[in-house]
């Protein structure tokens, strides 16, 4: 080892002497290191098998041992061995820091019995052996390194596997597909209860530059998100505790995840996540081109039912605004305009041409237009019914 003084030929000789005689007592140390292990912690026990842990404690302490007076440029199974126990406590389940207790106890049980063996061969060779003590313990740290190594290799490795094993039960249960026990699992996967209260969010994103276009925000009060990536979309699963609410939940989003989104009616359990989702969507596809909102489907269930009816929408469209279609588009829009306008402020003229800036009677003159090419009249409540839907559907059909 680089630092250390090099070790004498006596020294070596001592040395060698003794990890030849210490080879043959490795049983009665595997007998005595595992049962003091088991003393230490009990989940030794529960998590390795008893004899599989006596064959690899014994294969390693002569890994060991032999790599002791190996040559320095020699092989060095001694490693190869500590990662793959690495890799197998990490698989069991066993703590880091158990492992890592046990590479280290089995460095002091073998000093000591490389002492108590010279001391039996020629107790004049102990200063001898004391001299080796920094490599000994120098190669025992390699080992624990090693080890430690590859158990968070695999650790990491084990977690990304779990991590896609639950994204993918989440994906089922979002897209609705039937499985005996899928909830259960997702539920177990997620650390959340399988009936509970849960909306699902659908925003629309345009990823630009490699640039995410919002927050994904994990927890909220009363609120904890799953998100899942989708190519236009993203989408996320809220688990919400019972004094959370769709408004809460409207509020959360408004400031990390600008729209346009749309927010699922609560469901009672992860089973109906596939319905909620499809909610969700329908409400997002309740939101003009270019709108920002963040819309909860019980807000817009009108709407609602006109875009979940893509050919009943365009025959009511044709049906109710047929004359309207064959004007000149800028003379179509102002009209339209207007009745949007007059029905956003409750039918108050006034406070419609407010906001259309012009006069209150140039609103009941273009209304009154409306009325005669539809046949309609906007004081009769089913006629305001179809005009009210003939325009969500018209602005929200594409082109």
């Amino acid at each position: 080892m680089g630092g250390h003084r090099a070790r004498t030929d006596r020294e070596w000789s001592v040395l060698a002497s003794a990890s030849r005689a210490l080879l043959d007592r490795v049983p009665r140390l595997t007998d005595q290191l595992i049962e003091e292990l088991r003393a230490h912690s009990v989940q030794f026990d529960l998590a390795v098998p008893r004899d599989e842990h006596w064959q690899q404690i014994d294969r390693a302490m002569r890994y060991g041992i032999e790599a002791i007076t190996a040559p320095r440029d020699a092989p060095r199974p001694d490693l190869e061995y500590a990662r793959a126990l690495g890799r197998r406590r990490a698989e069991q389940g066993l703590a880091l820091d158990l492992l890592l207790h046990a590479y280290r106890h089995a460095g002091y049980l073998v000093w000591d019995e490389l002492l108590r063996i010279v001391g039996e061969q020629d107790p004049a060779d102990l200063p001898l052996l004391v001299h080796t003590a920094s490599h000994m313990w120098s190669g025992v740290d390699v080992q624990a390194t090693a080890v430690a190594e590859a158990y968070r290799t695999t650790e990491r490795e084990m977690h990304r596997r779990s991590d896609e094993r639950v994204q993918a039960l989440l994906d089922a249960l979002l897209e609705g597909r039937p499985s005996p026990g899928l909830a259960a699992r997702a539920a177990a996967g997620l650390d959340l209860p399988e009936q509970g209260r849960y909306a699902v969010v659908v925003v629309r994103v345009e990823r630009q530059g490699g640039r995410e276009p919002f927050e994904r925000i994990t927890a909220a009060e009363g609120m904890r998100f799953f998100w899942r990536m989708r190519a236009d979309c993203e989408i996320a699963v809220v688990a919400l505790e019972p004094d959370a609410g769709l408004a809460e939940l409207a509020e959360e989003l408004s400031r990390p995840c600008p729209g346009p989104g749309g927010i699922s009616p609560v469901v009672e359990s992860l089973a109906e996540l596939g319905l909620a989702r499809r909610l969700a969507e329908t409400a997002l596809r309740t939101i003009a081109p270019g709108s920002q909102l963040m819309v909860r489907l019980d807000s817009c269930l009108p709407t609602a039912l006109v875009v979940g009816q893509p050919e009943l929408a365009a025959r009511l469209i044709a049906d109710v605004f047929g004359p309207l279609l064959e004007l000149d588009p800028s003379d179509r829009a102002v009209l339209l305009e207007t009745l949007d306008a007059w029905l956003e402020y409750g039918g108050s003229a006034g406070r419609a041409a407010t906001r259309l800036y012009c006069h209150r009677n140039t609103v009941f003159n273009r209304l009154r237009r409306l009325e005669h090419l539809t046949s309609r009249s906007l004081s009769r409540p089913r006629d305001l019914i179809e005009m009210t839907l003939a325009l969500d559907a018209f602005r929200l059909t594409p082109g």
